[in-house]
């Protein structure tokens, strides 16, 4: 890289963003169109959003929803999980995919994961089923597919965590969301594409979609009466202005995944030589990772938090990413967590952190993030030598 290219567009000292959202005139013309309309709820381009969706996973029903979290919750609903169920999930994900179970009174039992792709490992998983097993929640960890194949062969009912896996692959090929399990997808702003904040749930069951059509509205007769609320729902509704955004966003999706690969081999090149930093794993046969961040795991000796402030010093941005859910003040006190319990999940959680990555990243960019490691990296080992 020429020094030129290695500064970035925007100077050598300007703080890169962690994240950074495409956005431009498309996406506004989508959204003046709606704020003209008149109609910001309620309206066509929800079910637009939804057919667009589905096609581009290879589902048959898809239902807009407020967030990821929401689907989430609707998805295990539809599963039947109730009180006293179990639901066998990962501890290394974002915390809402083990709080949706408490949300209808099922208990998130965790299960360690595998060292190499940061997902369920499918004999933890069973290891950990019991008679009050319901249903298992994969979290496809960073875009990476899970082990679907040895999780279907438990035989108990999934619903599938892919808020960051828009884009990726199944070991068959396949679009991740198209298995036919319910699976569910986010779009904060961070993520593969953006609606603010949103999600969808896709499923192959109509009878799944008519429930969770109903359950994001209030509960609402399937004619949408007024006043007949047939059973209970929620306010999970997301509105045409979102939905608008997202139909703009998936049209420049092809766009929007190749740039993130590019970063992610950008890195790959970049960061591949310094010592003892972890990255993430290649894709293995016909598996593709739908790019969602880019997480690397430090060498032991570094403090992660530690480094984190040294980054920031430079000008990088990074985070914890992610922490042991069963490690949180929460699932401690309510449940007994100790360290120990989930050893991989543990050693990742405490060395990964999560560095600056967006689909119109530079060059330069990627090599100032690079050097600044590199930096921190190699003098910690030769304070370690010393």
């Amino acid at each position: 890289m020429n020094a030129q290219a290695a500064s970035g567009p925007a100077g050598p000292d300007a703080t890169i963003p962690l994240a950074k959202p495409v956005l431009g005139e498309l996406e506004e013309l989508a959204v003046i169109d709606v704020l003209r309309s008149g109609q910001l709820s309620l309206g066509p381009k929800v079910a637009e959003f939804e057919a667009a969706f589905g096609a581009v996973v290879g589902a048959p029903y898809a239902s807009a929803v407020s967030s990821g979290t929401a689907g989430l919750h609707l998805g295990l609903r539809a599963l039947g999980v109730t009180d006293g169920d179990e639901v066998i999930t990962t501890p290394f994900s974002f915390v809402a995919s083990a709080n949706v179970a408490l949300y209808e009174r099922a208990t998130p039992v965790f299960a360690d994961i595998d060292p190499l792709t940061l997902n369920l490992d499918p004999e933890a998983v069973a290891a950990a089923v019991s008679e009050r097993t319901a249903a298992i929640l994969p979290v496809h960890v960073f875009g990476y597919p899970a082990d679907m194949a040895a999780l279907e062969a438990l035989r108990i009912p999934i619903l599938e965590d892919a808020c960051e896996a828009l884009g990726g692959r199944y070991a068959d090929g396949r679009p991740i969301g198209g298995r036919g399990h319910p699976a569910v997808f986010a779009f904060y702003a961070n993520k593969q594409i953006t609606t603010g904040e949103g999600g969808v749930i896709v499923t192959s069951r109509p009878q799944d979609k008519e429930r969770i059509d109903s359950e994001r509205n209030q509960g609402r007769a399937p004619n949408m009466d007024w006043l007949d609320h047939d059973r209970l729902g929620f306010n999970y509704r997301l509105s045409d202005i979102a939905c608008a955004l997202g139909l703009a966003q998936l049209q420049r999706l092809d766009q929007l995944l190749e740039g993130r690969a590019r970063v992610a081999a950008l890195y790959r090149e970049a960061l591949s030589g310094l010592e003892d930093l972890t990255l993430p794993c290649e894709d293995r046969g016909l598996e593709r990772r739908g790019w969602f961040v880019y997480v690397v795991a430090l060498p032991a000796r570094l403090h992660r938090d530690r480094t984190v402030r040294e980054l920031a010093a430079l000008g990088i941005p990074a985070k914890p990413y992610f922490p042991a859910i069963h490690l949180m003040s929460y699932y401690r006190e309510r449940f007994g967590h100790r360290e120990g319990q989930f050893p991989v999940c543990e050693d990742i959680a405490a060395r990964s952190i999560a560095i600056p990555f967006f689909p119109e990243m530079s060059e330069g960019q990627v090599a100032r993030v690079a050097s600044a490691l590199g930096t921190i990296l190699t003098r910690s080992a030769l304070a370690s030598r010393a």
